[in-house]
């Protein structure tokens, strides 16, 4: 239980960071997009570098969380995995969206490092990849409700 604990603790740590660097990588972005002509600079690079490892890393705990979750037991045991809403949002929607924006942002990360302007296909996918970030967060229970 104690590496559970911990696990846990580093998600949700790592969960607050990846807010701030998703926070970023959108002002980036969409600064990029409109106030330089479309050209990557510097700082988009790197916003989309730090996100991109910060999915990465966080949906890698995410996994390691999910297979010593008690939850995950008990849901799987009981039958309710699906049938309970709780249960499927935490362990099956919010890691399978978590994935495909982790997906997404790789894909967004290598187009912005090889091109030296974005296309509006390079900036819808990144926006997709940070609404599945923000319909996939927990945010009652990170910030409490």
């Amino acid at each position: 239980m104690e590496f559970y604990n911990i696990l846990l603790n580093a998600h949700k740590g790592i969960g607050y960071l990846e807010l701030l660097l998703v926070t970023l990588f959108v002002i980036a972005l969409l600064g990029t997009m409109f106030g330089f002509s479309g050209k990557v600079n510097g700082f988009l690079k790197k916003t989309t570098l730090f996100t991109m490892i910060f999915f990465h890393v966080q949906f890698l705990a995410g996994l390691a969380l999910l297979f010593v979750s008690p939850g995950v037991k008990a849901a799987m045991s009981s039958g309710t995995l699906m049938s309970d809403a709780y249960s499927r949002f935490q362990y099956v929607e919010h890691p399978v969206s978590m994935l495909i924006a982790a997906i997404l942002m790789t894909v967004v990360h290598k187009k912005v490092k090889t091109n030296p302007t974005l296309s509006l296909g390079i900036v819808i996918m990144g926006l997709i990849a940070v609404g599945l970030f923000a319909l996939a967060f927990p945010w009652t229970r990170v910030f409490g409700a």
